[in-house]
């Protein structure tokens, strides 16, 4: 007679501090989409996009020291920031691309840094696009991504 055991593990939950992906600083790649293509005609639908950053960590504070807007083809379309900015903990902060503004188009994108003096709870980094013709409505997000960016 055969027996089969079946064990399931599951993760333990994690306690504050350990293993919550706490980090110093990132440089964090946004899909943003000035329009999307709608219909058998690939028509665009021009979006507003708003580029929302959020201090999640309750007790630091993070500095962003750069807030960047791209186009489909990578080129630099606006620099946000002149001088890097403070958000305190649980403070957010929004960057806006006007639904009227569509030389970002379907590929466009921000790069946003930030840094920390300590190891804290990363940002949470999104971009909210909506947009409205006639009778047709259209909404959704897109969350950032971490990402290595070259030594310069």
């Amino acid at each position: 007679m055969a027996v089969s055991v079946i064990i399931f593990l599951a993760p333990l939950p994690l306690t504050a501090g350990e293993g919550a992906g706490l980090s110093k600083g990132q440089t964090v790649y946004v899909p943003a989409y000035s329009h999307i293509y709608h219909g058998n005609k690939e028509s665009p639908f021009l979006l507003a996009v708003t580029l929302s950053i959020r201090n999640i960590d309750p007790e630091q504070q993070v500095k962003i020291t750069e807030v960047n807007f791209y186009d489909t083809q990578g080129k630099l379309l606006k620099k946000y920031l002149d001088k890097p900015i403070s958000l305190k903990p649980l403070e957010s902060i929004r960057y806006i691309v006007p639904q009227k503004e569509k030389t970002g188009g379907s590929g466009a994108s921000f790069i946003v840094e930030w840094k920390s003096a300590k190891e804290v709870n990363p940002p949470i980094i999104e971009s909210v696009m909506i947009g409205t013709q006639s009778t047709q409505g259209i909404s959704f997000t897109s969350r950032g991504q971490a990402i290595a960016k070259p030594h310069e």
